[in-house]
């Protein structure tokens, strides 16, 4: 088995990836590692013999597609984010990775680590896998390269990465107590600006409010702070789709589309909810949901589609991955998307051929775009600054096509060339980049794992891997909701530097808040933690 796995590296890598992911899914006090236990299955094999090695191009391949596919999933998230809060937003996340690269450094200088363990200490107290891998590839393009520098960054990490996820928990919890958080009131005031709460609901209103009489529907909402969308109404004997010129008149029956508590208020404001079913049985109209996969509409608002002079239909919602979102005029589709419309029955087969409606063409790569968009990438990761004396900075393979994948995702298309990719298709390449780039990265430092385990010095990075991370969140969390302002929901998506702890705030809030907070925070976070990185490893 040895001599196999030795000469049959392909094998051997997809045996880690295998087993590293039957084991990240099982959880243990609620919580799992998640696709980091590829990681730590490689460094298993690793520490069982060092001829177990996979070609370092599968290491690159693996890196560049796990960053580009995360800066396009989260370009339009990270140029928005400035637009609302977007300073305080920006300067706060600074502040938390600049205070976790100080407390690195103390325990640097505490416990007189190589700057090789501090930087691993660093990245794995913060659960950055990209951080990681930027700075292993900038150490192996340094003259004095040595495999145990290598070996330490992976010891470091190794080490203080389970209290990253664990040691966050704890004070996430502490300070929740501590703070008398109220989830119910912070929800009450973000719910204005974001779509926190995890549900859309529909139903019929009957309009009882005599003061609603003759009002326009863009009237009505004009002044109200509800996220709602209308789709059918019924005046008298004729039942029509909305249009935000419509109407209204005591006794309208109308269909309306929103958030449970938002529903609930415009219904009592507007007058009753009813069963009536007469929306809902007319021969005329029909709801359907389709597929978004022509690309000529994708990267579009839904305002520039101009559907309501080609087609009498109105699209409600749209679901996006897990998660349904009304459509607004300001919406911008994307790739695989799936759009819930009610239209006239004989427009149904044209709006189909419309917007595509094929899962098939709305789950493929595009792949003149997406291998364009990695080469720019790595264009721009070649470029070299001279930041010092003997400090010379680039953004290589993990950084050049992060960044030009923030900047592609942003802007969506150019012309005819559509850059985004499916939702389905970027969760697929990001994940397999992650689990590519963990089984080499632990299949070469397994040795040198190893020989850490002979002494005391695992006992002290973990120490200093705790303190990083728990000193860290506890200043964090104090600092954004004492002197930012910051509700404590949004707070703990900043705080949440992996999968696991997301899902931890989600439970602990109640709603979508953290989720908000966490796509403010991942990109920014992802780059400034790869520049930290190589910067804390050149200057220690």
């Amino acid at each position: 088995m040895n001599q196999l796995l030795s000469t049959n590296p392909l094998l051997l890598l997809f045996i880690v990836a295998a087993i590293g992911y039957l084991i990240g899914n099982i959880k243990i006090f609620g919580a799992n590692l998640g696709v980091a236990a590829v990681l730590f299955v490689g460094l298993f094999f690793g520490m069982i013999s060092p001829n177990y090695n996979v070609p370092p191009i599968i290491f690159q391949i693996g890196l560049v597609f796990f960053v580009y596919s995360v800066g396009l999933s989260s370009g339009p998230a990270f140029f928005q984010s400035f637009k609302r809060n977007g300073l305080r937003d920006f300067t706060f996340i600074l502040v938390m990775l600049t205070l976790s690269a100080v407390v690195a450094v103390w325990m640097h200088y505490l416990f007189g680590f190589s700057r090789s363990l501090t930087t691993g200490i660093y990245a794995g107290s913060s659960t950055n896998t990209s951080a990681l891998a930027a700075v292993t590839e900038s150490v192996k393009a340094t003259s004095q390269f040595s495999k145990m520098e290598l070996q330490d960054l992976v010891v470091g990490y190794t080490y203080s990465y389970p209290m990253g996820v664990l040691g966050v928990m704890i004070v996430l919890k502490l300070m929740e107590a501590l703070l008398k958080v109220d989830y119910q009131k912070e929800m009450d005031i973000l719910r204005k600006d974001y779509p926190i709460e995890a549900e859309l609901t529909s139903g019929s209103v009957k309009i009882t409010n005599e003061d609603l009489a003759g009002v326009h529907l863009r009237d009505f909402m004009k002044d109200k702070n509800w996220n709602l969308v209308f789709g059918r109404i019924k005046q008298g004997e004729n039942i029509s789709l909305t249009t935000w010129d419509t109407e209204l008149q005591v006794g309208d029956l109308i269909n309306v589309i929103g958030s449970k508590q938002d529903f609930a208020e415009a219904a009592a404001f507007m007058g009753e909810e009813t069963d009536e079913n007469y929306l809902y049985n007319n021969r005329e109209y029909e709801v359907k949901r389709i597929f978004v996969s022509n690309p000529d509409v994708v990267g579009r608002e839904l305002s520039s589609l101009n559907l309501s002079e080609k087609f009498s239909a109105v699209i409600t919602r749209i679901r996006r991955g897990d998660i349904d979102m009304l459509a607004k005029p300001d919406t911008i589709l994307e790739q695989g998307d799936r759009i819930r419309f009610v239209a006239r029955k004989q427009d149904l087969k044209e709006l189909s051929t419309f917007f595509g409606d094929s899962y098939y063409e709305s789950s493929r790569v595009n792949l003149f775009s997406f291998g364009l968009g990695i080469a720019l990438g790595l264009l721009l990761g070649t470029i070299s600054l001279q930041l010092g004396k003997g400090i010379v900075f680039s953004l290589g393979y993990a950084g050049g096509p992060l960044v030009v994948g923030l900047m592609l995702g942003a802007l969506r298309r150019t012309g005819p060339i559509v850059w985004t990719l499916p939702y389905s298709a970027n969760v697929t390449l990001r994940q397999i980049g992650l689990i590519l780039l963990l089984a080499v990265i632990g299949l070469e430092s397994g040795h040198g794992f190893l020989n850490s385990l002979n002494g005391t010095q695992g006992l002290l990075i973990f120490v200093a891997g705790t303190i990083v991370s728990m000193l860290t969140a506890a200043l964090s969390i104090l600092i954004g909701f004492k002197l930012f302002r910051i509700p404590f929901s949004i707070l703990l998506g900043f705080l949440s530097n992996q999968p696991a702890i997301l899902d931890f705030s989600t439970h602990m809030s109640g709603n979508r808040a953290p989720i908000i907070g966490y796509t403010l925070m991942f990109p920014i976070a992802l780059i400034m933690k790869i520049l930290y990185s190589q910067i804390l490893y050149f200057i220690l």
